[in-house]
């Protein structure tokens, strides 16, 4: 009888190819069985990759997870959706891998993660760098006084989208659609990834760890959300993080996060598993580290109980940030002196904010804003106090 345990994909299309692709992996090595897809409009035949079978296909999703008899649901749909499809596969008793970030406000993330608690069921939130094995590393790096005492940790992130970029989905760069929060962001979903790990380094994991948050929200693009963003969260016992983004870079590069101790620092490369560590009377030392997939830690979880990496719980700090940001006055438009476009084939234009790139890297370097750099295009800081 086979132990390959049934799944149910939502959203197989944008970044759910991707989770197609995994799943397909997954099924080779016999541990998982793609069930059924959830889907508005279904799947052609080219759309499935080879060797997945031919899964059952609904735009119901709690009638496909009755059929299907799934045990675990990958949920990869539109921000404001995450929180009802979770609860859809919680009552059903079903194991969910949402994905980042989990909710559009912290009201929604509670709903969800109080309602998978009390169904009994487990939760995995898909910040994949956060399965990377460099984390524990750097942690014990960190508590071993390696760079000695930690003065701040910084993210950077310096991306480009094309201005199709925002065309592609209703809710791309939005901050509401229709009444509903999305809060489509820089920090917030694109470069969600830096402000998770960042948090995660500094064992600011927990909502109530975070004491206050200071957002600069801006925008180049004539979206409703920010593409140029930087963000400071203040900590009850970790330390201060600072990360700095952009979706508007000039030249863009690896997102990577950096730890400052007295005596050094750690660099970390989150989507590559590198880590540098560089300190006062050593040569540089280069890392390199493996990855656990966070599905596959699901279903270990479940299978065996190995460890669920990444639980609501531990990403209630990262919710605070995007609270925050919901709460923060809309994104100021950049002044057009302050942005180009590039030009480049029909849907590849884009805009770029000369100069982003090292105030990106700036930011993380020194711990300081957009503001505090001198960017002549930055509004100071509005302090948002965090209730706990």
């Amino acid at each position: 009888m086979s132990t390959a345990v049934p799944i149910v994909l939502a959203g197989a299309r944008g970044h759910g190819r991707w989770h197609l692709d995994n799943i397909r992996r997954l099924q080779d090595k016999g541990t998982v069985r793609l069930a059924g897809i959830c889907e508005l409009t279904p799947l052609s035949a080219d759309e499935l990759p080879a060797g997945l079978g031919t899964p059952e296909q609904s735009a119901d999703f709690g009638a496909l997870l009755d059929s299907t008899g799934a045990s675990v649901a990958v949920i990869c749909t539109p921000i404001p959706t995450h929180t009802d499809l979770a609860l859809t596969a919680a009552r059903r008793g079903v194991h969910i891998l949402l994905e980042k970030p989990p909710a559009p406000s912290y009201a929604e993330f509670r709903r969800m993660a109080d309602g998978v608690a009390e169904a009994g069921v487990v939760c995995q939130i898909g910040f994949q760098s956060l399965g990377s094995q460099a984390v524990p590393a750097v942690r014990t790096l960190m508590a071993e006084g390696a760079i000695g005492e930690i003065v701040g940790i910084g993210g950077a992130g310096a991306w480009a989208r094309a201005e199709a970029y925002y065309r592609r989905a209703p809710w791309a760069g939005k901050r509401r659609l229709n009444g509903v929060d999305v809060i489509d962001g820089v920090l917030t979903n694109p470069l969600a990834h830096a402000v998770a790990t960042a948090l995660a380094l500094g064992g600011t994991v927990r909502a109530e760890d975070v004491t206050a948050i200071e957002t600069e929200l801006l925008r180049a693009n004539d979206i409703e959300s920010d593409d140029t963003s930087c963000v400071r969260v203040t900590t009850a016992h970790g330390p201060q993080v600072v990360v700095a983004a952009t979706l508007c870079a000039e030249d863009p590069d690896d997102p990577y996060v950096v730890v400052h101790g007295e005596h050094g620092r750690i660099t970390f490369w989150y989507k590559q598993d590198r880590v540098l560590l560089q300190r006062a009377n050593h040569g540089p030392e280069e890392y390199e580290y493996g990855r656990t997939d966070l599905l596959e830690n699901l279903v270990g979880h479940l299978t065996d109980g190995t460890d669920l990496l990444v639980t609501p719980e531990a990403t209630g700090a990262f919710m605070k940030v995007v609270e925050a940001i919901r709460l923060a006055p809309d994104p100021a438009p950049l002044p057009h002196e302050a942005w180009q476009l590039l030009p480049g084939e029909p849907g590849e234009q884009r805009r770029v904010v000369p100069g982003i790139d090292g105030l990106v890297a700036a930011a993380a370097d020194t711990l300081a804003l957009y503001s505090e750099l001198g960017a002549p295009w930055a509004l100071p800081a509005r302090t948002k106090a965090v209730s706990t």
